[in-house]
């Protein structure tokens, strides 16, 4: 009996088996793209938070085009569910973004869902929103095996380049 992980196998597939079908992962995609233009700032799973990065960053770089521009406003009036957040992308999301050349986005890993599926989660936000910033989690590495061998290595080679004084000499 072979074990393998089917999930990992892509076979051709470019994205990820969202929802039920093509249709139902596009809407799943807007949704998600739609609120984080609102609130900036979202909770989704993993998997979907890292699926529609892609997709919001794409939009912000029509939106830095101008809403003068066909291609643009078309991208907006498909990927934005609700037609208000169209001027909040063109007018505030958009200038904010004009001097940078990309990477508008930022992906933390946040604990699992607590439940049946423990499911692995994610907080998306837009840089530069008002929010706080969010505290990302630095693991204590000053334990580990390889940390301990180079600290006494440091301090080897600190005690032999320290000038010796010769025997004999009080100190």
């Amino acid at each position: 009996m072979r074990l393998s992980v089917a999930a990992a196998i892509s076979h051709g597939r470019v994205y990820r088996r969202l929802g039920l079908g093509p249709r139902s992962r596009l809407d799943l995609l807007r949704n998600l793209v739609t609120a984080l233009v609102r609130h900036e700032r979202i909770e989704a799973p993993w998997a979907r938070a890292d699926e529609m990065r892609g997709y919001a960053e794409r939009l912000i770089e029509y939106a830095k085009l101008g809403d003068t521009n066909e291609r643009a406003m078309r991208m907006a009036n498909f990927w934005l569910t609700e037609k208000d957040l169209i001027h909040k992308l063109f007018k505030v999301l958009a200038p904010r973004f004009q001097p940078h050349p990309g990477s508008y986005t930022r992906l933390l890993q946040i604990p699992n869902r607590d439940g049946l599926d423990r499911a692995k989660m994610a907080v998306i936000e837009l840089k530069g929103n008002p929010f706080p910033p969010l505290i990302r989690p630095h693991r204590d590495t000053e334990k580990t095996l390889l940390n301990q061998l180079l600290k006494g290595y440091r301090e080897d080679m600190q005690q032999a380049a320290a000038p010796q004084a010769p025997e004999g000499t009080p100190v």
